[in-house]
């Protein structure tokens, strides 16, 4: 059945090759007499210009003495060359004076142009075509005449009957030849090729077994590059497309899960846990952490439904799941399922806050603060993330279940989860920044962290830097194939796309239609810090971390009192520092210097009971931070190096009176974005003074211009287009391998 099969392949495609060539002999056989026809008539243009030069001066000669014998002479002599007609000669009249017998009855002397030397024409009289030439003859410098020289061209006509002949005769050959080596092929690689197919299919090279290894198939690998720009251009405007017609919203998510992944429930894998259970004396209080993370995943997670795996790390997070350690979040609203996962304190101290925290974090950030890597470390960031891999097995629902793995803490759980679920979908977002190879070449376990990552089915970054960033580190490390146009690596089988995925937040948020106005979170604002009503107020929200530039905007904010003292007493930075990784050296150290300095500053500065700088150290629920984003003038993020940094986004998203200026780093994902903002470079202290005194002066109606289209963006470019946007790609790489191994099962 196979060989038949493959025929009857082979004759579908044979016999519309025998038809296209036929049709293109055809096509090609007028193309071919005409430009045989130049060139004849350019080669009888220099034959003629030739035999002219070799008349032309006894000619001349003749025609001073009148010696007519001679010149009837000159020209017989001349005409016996066999395709040399006739000779003429033109008196200055056009009267013809002297001809050889053939000159043709039919033809005067042609009319050429006073002020032509020479001119060519080709006519058609009754003995056939030919090529009449007229060139300029002078005496005493003055024109006397034209010689004439007329061209036989009926060989033309013979030699493209001839061509004719060849080029039939060639297309025929080659319809054959290629009708041969298409069956022949078609017998003996039919499975070759299928294999290629499916290959390509999945996005990967076009391998073939062979022994342990994979090597290229000869026979398609031509096709590969093609095929993935065509696939990579396909996925572009379908993403345009989806863009244009999808209104990014939960509803519009759950529709996305149902229609694309025929309702799979989501794993979401990550450290921090969405709330927190903490014993408050005789009560159980529910926290949400201040995490970027978090403010992105949990409305998709709403949405979605499904399990979220996290670290428990509440006080009372043990007393309040079930016997599966697991608990249903939202607590006022359920919505999916929280899966706890229990750590001793020397786990968390090797795992979190020494190999991912105090290696791989400032290995990713250029923040100035050199990396540590243990042995020990390492060994519990391994065994941490296959516990976690482990749950994801168990929590997994079916043997190909969809799973976003989130951050730097599980490079290595998508291999690990790949190794025991081959058919899931592992999609792995990495929040933070990638480095350049140099610089991730310091990790001692590179090779190993890199491998792991190549688990995902799809690896998403911020920004398309950080992607490329990652190709070139896998490039420098392991053996893989790299094809940078679909931006997709293969590794023994395994194939990852590697794309920018720009996180965001919720739109509309939660607590939008909660909150008072911006004009009663203004007031209460100012009240509750004992400011006057118009003063104004600059507002900042960072965990307590080395990488936010707390340090440089506290500066920035010193010098622009130093420079606008008239805004001394009349304007407030109030900075919210969440503390964080309390327990690291780094951290206490950098604690100590942001306290340090805001004492300092507000001893310079401070009148009365009013101080330039806010600090607070402490925790704030979400609706708290909104309070101050909507009551602020200003909101300052000076990140020295970030992944997005969502804080530029809810600023954006607080002002629904759209007032307010951003001033942000350019070492943020969101200066990608966010152009209307006041982009600075915050190492340069005295350019982010000057911009956040340009948006404490800015118009009205220059904030609104500003703040109208940054809403838009965030609206139309939300964290459900985020999801969506992964989920989509996930769901397409899922259709072609469900295809691929279709195509095997037949062949």
């Amino acid at each position: 059945m196979k060989p038949l099969r493959s025929l009857r392949l082979s004759l579908r495609f044979i016999i519309p090759l025998v038809v296209a060539l036929t049709l293109l002999a055809f096509a090609v056989v007028p193309l071919v007499e005409k430009l045989s026809l130049r060139w004849f008539v350019r080669d009888l243009d220099i034959r003629s210009r030739m035999i002219a030069s070799s008349m032309r001066e006894p000619l001349e000669e003749f025609l001073a003495t009148e010696n007519r014998a001679k010149i009837r002479a000159l020209f017989l002599r001349a005409a016996q060359d066999e395709r040399l007609l006739a000779i003429g000669y033109c008196d200055e009249d056009g009267k013809l004076v002297y001809r050889t017998p053939n000159f043709p009855a039919a033809r005067a002397c042609p009319p050429p142009h006073p002020s032509l030397r020479e001119s060519t024409i080709v006519s058609n009289l009754p003995q056939g075509a030919v090529h009449i030439s007229a060139h300029a003859l002078f005496l005493e410098g003055k024109l006397s005449g034209w010689l004439v020289l007329v061209h036989d061209m009926s060989f033309v006509e013979h030699r493209s009957a001839e061509t004719r002949k060849y080029i039939i005769a060639l297309f025929a050959a080659l319809g054959v030849v290629i009708s041969l080596i298409t069956v022949f092929v078609a017998h003996l690689s039919w499975r070759g090729w299928m294999e290629g197919v499916r290959a390509m299919l999945r996005g990967e090279g076009i391998l073939r077994p062979f022994g342990q290894q994979h090597v290229p198939d000869p026979e398609l690998q031509p096709l590969v590059g093609d095929l993935r720009a065509l696939l990579r251009s396909m996925d572009v405007e379908r993403r345009f497309t989806d863009d244009s017609t999808i209104t990014w919203s939960p509803d519009s998510l759950r529709s996305l899960l149902h229609k694309q992944l025929a309702g799979e429930r989501i794993i979401v894998v990550s450290n921090r846990e969405p709330y927190i259970h903490l014993k408050k004396e005789d009560r159980i209080e529910v926290n949400r952490p201040a995490s970027g993370l978090v403010t992105a995943v949990e409305p998709v997670m709403r949405a979605c439904s499904g399990t979220w795996i996290a670290h428990g790390s509440g006080s009372a997070d043990r007393e309040t799941v079930d016997r599966h350690d697991r608990v249903a979040v939202p607590p006022d609203h359920p919505e999916y399922r929280l899966r706890r996962i229990w750590l001793t304190t020397e786990e968390e101290n090797g795992y979190y806050y020494g190999f991912a925290n105090e290696g791989l974090w400032p290995l990713c950030h250029i923040a100035h603060v050199r990396p540590i890597f243990r042995t020990s470390d390492w060994q519990s960031y391994v065994a941490i993330n296959q516990r976690f891999a482990d749950a994801v097995v168990r929590e997994a629902d079916s043997d190909d279940p969809v799973v976003l793995v989130q951050d730097y803490h599980f490079a290595l759980l998508p291999g690990m989860v790949r190794a025991a679920l081959p058919k899931a979908t592992i999609i792995t977002f990495w929040h933070i920044p990638w480095p350049n190879p140099e610089s991730f070449g310091i990790c001692p376990w590179r090779e190993e962290l890199l491998r792991g990552m190549l688990g995902s089915t799809i690896l998403g970054f911020h920004t398309p830097f950080h992607c490329k960033n990652f190709l070139e580190t896998v490039d420098r490390y392991l053996e893989t194939r790299i094809e940078h146009e679909s931006s997709t690596i293969s590794r023994r089988g395994n194939l990852t796309l590697v794309e920018s995925y720009p996180i965001s937040i919720q739109w509309p948020p939660a607590w939008e239609k909660n909150l008072p106005s911006v004009e009663q979170c203004r007031s209460e604002v100012r009240a509750a810090l004992g400011l006057p009503v118009h003063h104004r107020i600059g507002i900042g929200v960072d965990r307590q971390d080395y990488t936010k530039g707390i340090l440089e905007r506290f500066r920035a904010v010193e010098k622009m009192l130093e420079l606008h003292p008239e805004l001394v007493g009349n304007f407030t930075l109030i900075q919210i520092a969440a503390p964080t990784r309390s327990a690291l050296e780094d951290y206490q150290t950098f604690e100590a210097q942001v306290r340090n300095l805001a004492i300092r500053i507000n001893q310079r500065f401070s009148r009365g009971n009013w101080q330039p700088i806010c600090l607070k150290v402490e925790h704030h629920e979400p609706e708290q931070v909104n309070r101050y984003y909507r009551a602020a003038d200003v909101c300052v993020v000076t990140s020295l190096h970030d992944g997005m940094n969502l804080v530029a986004k809810e600023f954006v998203a607080a002002r629904e009176d759209e007032r307010g200026v951003l001033v942000l780093s350019q070492f943020t994902g969101a200066a990608h974005e966010l152009h209307e903002s006041l982009i600075v470079n915050p190492y340069h202290i005295e350019q982010t003074a000057d911009a956040i005194h340009r948006a404490l002066t800015m118009p009205e109606e220059e904030q609104r211009e500003r703040m109208h289209s940054m809403r838009m963006l965030v609206r139309d470019f939300n964290v459900y287009r985020w999801a969506g946007r992964m989920l989509l790609d996930a769901a397409r790489i899922r259709q072609r391998e469900k295809l691929a191994a279709r195509i095997g099962e037949r062949s």
